[in-house]
């Protein structure tokens, strides 16, 4: 071969390889992706969420004792956590059948269409039954549409991280949930103090689920824009990050699904139950102004924030497993606590608040996807979306509606039980993680 033929080719194997180190998704592009979707999706979460607690009640069972009529809110506020997985597995269909983009529109713009809906349902004292029935109609799909909108970003991130970081890197997408918490309670706080009472339950409570919908299309283009390109496409693909059949998992691997939902019970058990039981505690039971604790709530999410990334510090110094183990110990140490605080008066519940945010937020920041790695690269798609999905479902779905009707009736005590239960499940999950893996 001719030196200046040997030369040429040289020369573009350079550029070749040039282009594609430059065509890599680095973990950072990664993470920006799963936050903007998380922090979307929670922001969505918490407007129905604290309007459960503000503003249905009044609204769709007026015609009900208080008590009573926060409990069937919350009933409803559970449907989405029970409709949940069939999105998932639904919208995997999708996929399976056309693309992920297909699938990622579809779901999110039923996710967007459910929400805006909410805003324009009559109440009532308007609609009758009908509105109830709507509002439950719209709330399953909104859970359909958060099943189906599982685009993979945050497994791809985790097998994507740098070594010795993955603890760093499975934090940012949990960043989505004070963040998302931040904004809703803050605008429902400026829209009750602001607006007459009248006002805020005619139309006021409406503009947070428009500002949802906003948000969701703007998330929408973002993900897009990241998941459809082709360093992205060929990224999942190359990590076999795709749909498998549900059947075929759970012949596999069900029992890591089961320890994987449970490995996370202890940090969604505490999830609803500083953000939205306290805030219908509050309601019924308490002199204490709702604006007054919204901006407890606030502050707590702001520490929230802090913690998750702690929680990254932690995690990659001691291990995922050990700080989740941890602090699993320190939810049921807390769980002690809880009820005196509760029934302290507005210092006991601030507190209960404050401390309930951060000890949520340490082991939140790394509950997601903490046993994972048990799928291997077939099922892990799958895996990762149905163990999630699992964990809301048991962990947090019922979890205002039990405690609050618990506590009503027979005692503070069971905010402890409720959260101690949590606890076990996630310290047995991962010492039968840990057992299974020296079996293997």
């Amino acid at each position: 071969m001719p030196i200046s033929n040997q030369t040429n080719s040289e020369s573009n194997a350079t550029a070749l390889a040039a282009a594609a180190q430059h065509a890599e998704v680095a973990p950072g592009e990664i993470a920006v992706g799963v936050v903007i979707g998380r922090a979307s999706e929670y922001f969505d979460f918490f407007v129905y969420g604290i309007a459960s607690a503000m503003v249905f009640p009044t609204v769709f069972f007026p015609f009900m004792e208080k008590l009573d009529a926060t409990l069937w809110s919350f009933a409803v506020f559970a449907l989405a956590f029970i409709a949940r997985p069939i999105g998932t597995i639904s919208f995997m269909w999708i996929q399976r059948r056309w693309d992920r983009g297909t699938k990622l529109t579809a779901a999110l713009f039923l996710l967007g269409t459910c929400t805006a809906g909410i805003a324009f349902l009559p109440g009532y004292n308007q609609a009758g039954a009908i509105s109830i029935l709507l509002l439950s109609l719209f709330r399953i799909g909104q859970g359909i549409a958060l099943g189906g909108s599982w685009d993979g970003l945050p497994s791809l991130l985790a097998l994507n991280a740098p070594k010795h970081r993955h603890g760093w890197y499975a934090m940012l997408g949990q960043l989505g949930a004070p963040v998302g918490f931040i904004i809703a309670a803050s605008l429902f706080a400026y829209l009750n103090s602001n607006l007459s009472r009248a006002d805020f339950f005619d139309w006021g409570w409406r503009y947070p689920f428009f500002a949802a919908f906003a948000i969701n299309v703007v998330a929408l283009f973002a993900r897009l824009r990241l998941v459809l390109t082709h360093e992205y496409e060929r990224e999942l693909d190359e990590n076999e990050l795709e749909p498998a059949s549900v059947f075929e998992l759970f012949s596999a691997k069900g029992r890591h699904v089961i320890i994987g939902a449970a490995a996370a019970l202890a940090s969604y058990a505490l999830f609803h139950i500083v953000t939205i039981f306290p805030l219908s505690w509050t309601l019924l039971y308490s002199d204490q102004s709702i604006n007054e604790f919204l901006s407890v709530q606030i502050f707590g999410a702001v520490l929230c924030a802090g913690a998750i990334v702690l929680s990254g510090v932690i995690a990659d110094r001691f291990g995922r497993t050990r700080t989740l183990a941890a602090l699993a110990a320190a939810i049921a140490m807390f769980s002690g606590f809880a009820p005196t605080l509760l029934g302290s008066g507005a210092v006991g519940r601030d507190v209960f608040v404050l401390v309930g945010f951060v000890l949520l937020c340490l082991s939140y920041g790394q509950a997601a996807g903490s046993v994972t790695a048990n799928f291997g690269s077939k099922y892990r798609y799958t895996g990762a979306a149905l163990t999630s999905d699992l964990a809301w479902l048991i962990g947090a779905a019922f979890a205002p509606l039990v405690a609050l009707g618990l506590c009503a009736h027979f005692g503070l005590g069971f905010v402890g039980v409720y959260l101690l239960s949590g606890a076990v499940c996630t310290l047995a999950a991962l010492g039968m993680n840990q057992y299974l893996k020296l079996q293997s």
